[in-house]
């Protein structure tokens, strides 16, 4: 199956857009309407991180000349037939005249539809709840116009609550924002994903980035080596089972860590393996964790292990191991490992052995476990993990056949010549332990897919990210345990 749709130049996205639509207006202005849309609904789902949009609200609608100014203002459209009591002002970055006839025709609708709440301003007031930028979009060519900039500028000191980009932020393209640009706390990306918007360099100016599907490669999808991930990709896990299945038709993951020093990180992933879908979960842990472990999530097959005088996994519990992994079709192993020398060895020697595929995480990311054996593996690590094994003796060679899955603020899946990208989650998952959720996640899939380490990684990541995305809207950013993510993956599946 395709696994995401692609990420495209602004060059490639025009040239898309303009086979798509082929000069024929109904057809643009339909797709204007569906994107203006999107990202209405899009900014309100955003806002509830931060409590919502206000009854009365606020709105600052920044619009150019072309199909990104027509976006934003029937986006003002559908946020004010949403809210009775918010307001809009809209300003011109190129005079009213200078709008092309479907900004035009949007912007009548807007100014119809509002009425009152409506109006035009030469410049922008003192602050807003939300401003949507709808100057330039993926068009833009360099050298900013001076109105422009200054505009830019202007608009970028305000305090405003929420600051949405339409498509792209306006003064950011293919090469980056050679001057001022919109920052935004969410680019919304209608249609496809542009490169200026998962490139690092221009994070300041993107924020999170909002992938809106409108449909453009439903027909005939277009490969690329680099994909957008959506929540399509969650469609299998949220429809019918065979009535036929048993516990046994979903796989069994087999997860191998936690130690004294470390004891929540395993019981975390175990959580989440025994909310993925896999139809048995076996955790083998140092042996005095197991009686609190299993009173905890007694779904889980806990196995007690041999321990270090320190509390981690002891070599001696590798015969004991064995059969375990004889029964497994998926392994994990690394969550609250600890970095005990003994513990390490074990832990290489159960890889080297491994005839299933693994996901490897924390302390299981070491350059000697990495590398060892031949079995297929996913590998999770953050930056400073990934930096330990890159450059580790051997860890080249190892990285080249395995997936690896980058966390940060666009977490990314590599593998099989394709790096996949996900749009969802956000500061929310910013704390201890969400990593090892993921872990688990991933881990239950594998174990239901285990020929496919792409797609279990992918599906993951995109599952997790999706259940924190919901959580912070519930709950805000703060004042949230990582664990509670866990209630949202029902949700994230069903509202797919």
């Amino acid at each position: 199956m395709t696994l995401g749709d692609p990420i495209l130049t602004c060059a490639a996205a025009g040239t898309l857009e303009k086979g798509l639509f082929g000069g024929d207006e109904a057809r643009a202005w339909q797709a204007m309407t569906a994107a203006g849309r999107a990202v209405a609904a899009a900014a309100a789902a955003d806002f509830l991180e931060i409590g919502g949009f206000p009854a009365a609200g606020t709105i600052l609608v920044l619009a150019g000349k072309g199909n990104n100014a027509g976006d934003a203002l029937i986006a003002a459209q559908a946020l004010l037939e949403r809210f009775p009591g918010a307001r809009a002002e809209v300003v011109f970055a190129f005079g009213e005249r200078g709008l092309r006839p479907l900004a035009q025709r949007a912007w009548r609708g807007l100014a119809h539809a509002g009425r009152r709440r409506v109006s035009a301003a030469a410049a922008p007031g003192p602050s807003y709840d939300l401003c949507l930028d709808g100057i330039f979009g993926f068009q833009f060519r360099p050298p900013l116009p001076a109105p422009a900039a200054g505009l830019l500028e202007a608009v970028n000191a305000l305090p405003v609550r929420l600051r949405a980009a339409v498509d792209l932020p306006s003064g950011l393209g293919d090469a980056g924002a050679p001057g001022p640009a919109f920052r935004a706390d969410f680019t919304y990306a209608t249609g496809s994903v542009k490169q200026p918007a998962v490139q690092e360099e221009n994070a300041e100016w993107v924020g999170r980035l909002r992938y809106l599907d409108l449909g453009f490669f439903r027909r005939g999808r277009a490969e690329g080596r680099s994909l957008i991930l959506g929540s399509r990709l969650l469609e299998p896990l949220a429809g019918l089972r065979s009535p036929r299945s048993d516990k046994r038709t979903f796989g069994h993951l087999l997860l191998i860590g936690g130690s004294r020093s470390f004891p929540g990180a395993i019981l975390m992933s175990a959580l989440a393996a025994a909310r993925s879908g896999a139809g048995f979960v076996t955790a083998a842990v140092p042996e005095s964790l197991a009686p609190a472990y299993a009173a905890r999530i007694p779904e889980v097959i806990w196995h007690g292990l041999p321990e270090t005088r320190q509390g981690g996994l002891s070599r001696r519990g590798a015969r004991q191991l064995a059969p375990l992994l004889e029964r497994a079709t998926a392994l994990a192993l690394g969550p609250g490992l600890s970095r005990e020398k003994e513990t390490l060895s074990l832990a290489a020697g159960v890889v080297r052995r491994a005839e299933v595929p693994l996901v490897i995480d924390a302390d299981g990311l070491q350059p000697e476990i990495v590398r060892a054996g031949a079995a297929p593996r996913v590998l999770t690590p953050h930056r400073g993990e990934w930096q330990r094994i890159e450059h580790g003796k051997g860890g080249a060679k190892a990285l080249a056949r395995a997936v690896i899955v980058h966390k940060g603020r666009l977490t990314t899946v590599a593998g099989a010549g394709q790096t996949l990208v996900s749009p969802f989650g956000g500061p929310v998952l910013a704390r201890g332990g969400s990593g090892d959720l993921l872990t688990g996640l991933i881990g239950g899939l594998l174990a239901q897919h285990p020929f496919d380490p792409l797609l279990a990684a992918a599906r993951g990541v995109v599952w997790h990210g999706r259940a924190a995305d919901l959580l912070a809207r519930a709950h805000g950013q703060a004042a949230v345990q990582v664990t509670q993510l866990l209630e949202y993956l029902p949700q994230a599946l069903r509202e797919g």
